[in-house]
């Protein structure tokens, strides 16, 4: 047998293998939250300060939530969000960090 007729063969094996994989493997490596506060940064750098106002609203609210497992992530995402309003606050007040 020649490689020309190894590689189709190869390639349904592949497929198989592929098709296996159980449907419940996680589609995303992060959190929502870690995605907004991510758009946040983004506006942020971009200069659009009412965007990144309204995803900080967004992920407030997200937070404010009854959480109904108990999240051990909690506090850093807190600081995290006290980070981000202190960061558009001296974006918007630029003098004021020059105090």
């Amino acid at each position: 047998m020649d490689r020309a007729t190894e590689e189709p063969e190869d390639r349904r094996q592949d497929e198989a293998v592929r098709d296996m994989v159980p449907a419940t493997a996680p589609r995303y490596s992060r959190r929502l939250s870690d995605k907004i506060l991510l758009a946040f940064h983004h506006a942020c750098d971009q200069g659009d300060y009412e965007v990144a106002d309204e995803l900080l609203r967004v992920l407030e609210m997200m937070l404010r939530r009854r959480v109904l497992s108990p999240d051990l992530n909690r506090r850093r995402s807190m600081d995290s969000l006290v980070a981000a309003h202190e960061r558009l606050w001296y974006l918007r007040h630029p003098q004021e960090a020059q105090k």
